[in-house]
């Protein structure tokens, strides 16, 4: 007898990618895969019922849920409604780097496991979080643009317009887990001298690669910054105006972490002051950026939308992270990357 699962994708991680996965995850378990497709990103990810970043609907999941004893997905939501309805459900597998689109607590109650995909888009943030960093140095954004206007400005060549090199600069990282640490392994490669703030290293991670700092030494001492933190009640807001202000004159500032780490108006001050000459951001405190945003006329500026995590590698990456966790319920092994691990004692 077959094992039905469900392969819910989107436009980054397609339904097949999960499907041809879960196939090799389980060898020679006879599945039953249904796919379906949701829209994300071209319709942007909220929230659904009582769970963040979703994207579909009850309805959808309730609906393609009905006899599915395994579920992967990125965005699709796992909420109290759906589960009341898909009593078949034992395993919820979201490609995410944590379970934001599913009530765990919920599952709980209801005996289905949830697994999560963590560290699954580190190698791409590190790269796209270098790319802002060197952009932003070096002042690509701004001569980009006036390129593309058919604008040649030799003024940047200026010793107050040119910028600065990664070689024998200092780089502050707030943040040193799976993405800050490769990021910290590039620079240290460059030559730089990498500078660390997180309460939470242990100090042999950091052994020949990195300074562990407090966090007011590594703002003075550090040319470039780059964030790296998770968002909780401590770091919410950790950058702001004061923050800013005790870094050196016309540093740089990178954030592909979160929008809610940093006071986007004191960098915006900060630009038109001089007092960072450069910035990269992927991340913003409203997704998307709204049209009068002052990110979009500062100068200095080198803007992404959120795509740090996006690459080829990540999607095929996430989906066998996932499809693997289906695999061991399949086999009867314990689940590895599992949220509530109570639900099979063996996990």
């Amino acid at each position: 007898m077959s094992t039905t699962v469900l392969a819910a994708g989107n436009h980054f991680i397609r339904p097949g990618l999960f499907t041809r996965a879960v196939r090799a995850a389980a060898g020679d378990t006879p599945l039953d895969v249904r796919e379906i497709q949701f829209d994300w990103p071209h319709t942007p990810f909220g929230p659904v019922a009582e769970v963040i970043e979703a994207s579909g609907s009850e309805d959808q999941m309730i609906e393609a849920l009905q006899g599915v004893e395994i579920c992967l997905t990125e965005h699709g939501p796992l909420t109290e409604r759906i589960l009341a309805h898909c009593p078949d459900l034992k395993l919820f597998c979201t490609s995410r780097g944590g379970p934001v689109n599913a009530n765990v607590e919920a599952a709980t109650r209801h005996g289905v496991a949830v697994c999560y995909a963590p560290g699954r888009n580190a190698t791409a943030t590190a790269e796209h979080t270098l790319t802002l960093m060197l952009a932003a140095a070096r002042g690509v954004g701004d001569t980009h643009t006036d390129l593309r206007r058919g604008v040649w400005r030799g003024d940047y060549y200026d010793y107050d317009n040119c910028g600065i090199e990664i070689e024998g600069a200092t780089v502050g990282l707030i943040g040193f887990g799976a993405i800050g640490s490769r990021v910290a392994k590039v620079l240290a490669a460059m030559g730089a001298q990498v500078l660390v703030h997180d309460p939470y290293v242990r100090p042999e991670a950091l052994a020949g690669l990195a300074e562990q700092v407090s966090l007011d030494e590594l703002l003075t001492r550090s040319r470039i910054v780059s964030l790296h933190a998770r968002v909780t009640e401590e770091t919410t807001g950790m950058i702001g105006r004061k923050q800013i202000a005790a870094m050196p004159r016309g540093a740089v500032l990178v954030n592909c972490a979160r929008g809610a780490l940093l006071d986007y108006d004191a960098v915006c001050d900060a630009l038109d002051s001089g007092q960072l000459s450069g910035a990269g951001f992927d991340v913003f405190p409203e997704e998307p950026l709204p049209a009068g945003s002052r990110l979009l006329t500062a100068p200095g500026v080198v803007l992404t939308p959120h795509i740090a995590g996006g690459s080829q590698e990540v999607a095929h990456k996430a989906a066998r992270i996932v499809a693997a966790e289906a695999g061991r319920h399949l086999r009867g092994e314990p689940l590895v990357n599992c949220a509530n691990p109570g639900v099979f004692p063996a996990s």
